[in-house]
C-alpha cells in the first residue's frame, strides 16, 4: 500500500494540499478524477518524488521504479522504435534479453513490423503506442498515467484502453491514472478517487464494481 500522509504542498500563495491522506492499493489502478488543475498530476508527483511535500510524507515506495505514460508520447526523435524502448533498458538488462522484451511489447502494441521506423515516420496513436510498451517494458514497480488518451479520437482511445488493460493484465503493477473523462475512469480503474477545490479534497472513494451505477455518480459531480 502506497500512503500520503498528512501532506501540504504549497506553490508560491497557492495551498494545493493541506493535511492531505490518500492511499494507492498495490498491483491495482487507482484513478485520480477530477477536473483539470485541481491538483491530480501533483498528487502523482509527490508520490514518485518528482515534487517533495511541504510537509507530511510517502509511505510504501522505498526502492521503487516507476514509469509513466503522458498525454504526449514524449519519445526521442533521433531514435526509431526499438531504439526508443531499448534506451530505457540499457541499464537494466543484457542485449540479448532486451531483445526478447522489446519484441514481446512491440508485438502486443502491434508494432513488430515498425520498430526500425522513426518516430516522425508514425501517427499520434502509433506513438503513443510505443510510449505504452516502453513504460511496460521497463521493470516498474508503480506506473504513472497522466492523461495519456486526452486528444485521441473514440476509436483510437478504446483500442488504447484494451491494450493497456491486456498489458496490465500481463504484467499487472500499482498504476496511478489521472483523467477527468468518466468513461476512462470506470473502464479503467479498480478504485476512482474524486477530487475537488483547493486545497484538494476527496468527495468519494468508489470501488468500481457496478459501472452504471459509479457512471451516473461520477456524471453528478
Amino acid at each position: 500500500m502506497i500512503k500520503l500522509i498528512d501532506v501540504t504542498k504549497r506553490f508560491d500563495d497557492l495551498i494545493l494540499l493541506k493535511d492531505f491522506d490518500i492511499s494507492f492499493e498495490k498491483n491495482k489502478i487507482t484513478c485520480l478524477f477530477g477536473p483539470s488543475g485541481v491538483g491530480k498530476t501533483t498528487i502523482a508527483n509527490i508520490v514518485a518524488g518528482i515534487v517533495p511535500p511541504d510537509k507530511g510524507f510517502v509511505e510504501g515506495v522505498d526502492n521503487s521504479l516507476f514509469s509513466y505514460v503522458f498525454q504526449e508520447p514524449r519519445l526521442l526523435k533521433w531514435y526509431n522504435v526499438y531504439e526508443n524502448i531499448d534506451f530505457v533498458l540499457k541499464d537494466v538488462y543484457e542485449q540479448e534479453k532486451r531483445v526478447e522484451i522489446i519484441n514481446n511489447y512491440l508485438e502486443m502494441v502491434e508494432l513488430g513490423r515498425y520498430k526500425n521506423y522513426k518516430i516522425d515516420a508514425l501517427s499520434g496513436g502509433m506513438a503513443q503506442r510505443v510510449s505504452l510498451a516502453r513504460a511496460f517494458a521497463y521493470p516498474s514497480h508503480i506506473l504513472i498515467m497522466d492523461e495519456p488518451f486526452k486528444g485521441l479520437d473514440f476509436k483510437l482511445r478504446n483500442e488504447m484502453i484494451s491494450l493497456f488493460k491486456r498489458m496490465w493484465e500481463a504484467s499487472q503493477r500499482t498504476v496511478v491514472f489521472i483523467t477527468h473523462d468518466v468513461e476512462e475512469a470506470i473502464d479503467l480503474s479498480h478504485v476512482i478517487y474524486t477530487l475537488k477545490d483547493r486545497p484538494v479534497e476527496i468527495i468519494d472513494r468508489l470501488i468500481v464494481n457496478n459501472k452504471e451505477e459509479i457512471k451516473n455518480k461520477l456524471l453528478s459531480l
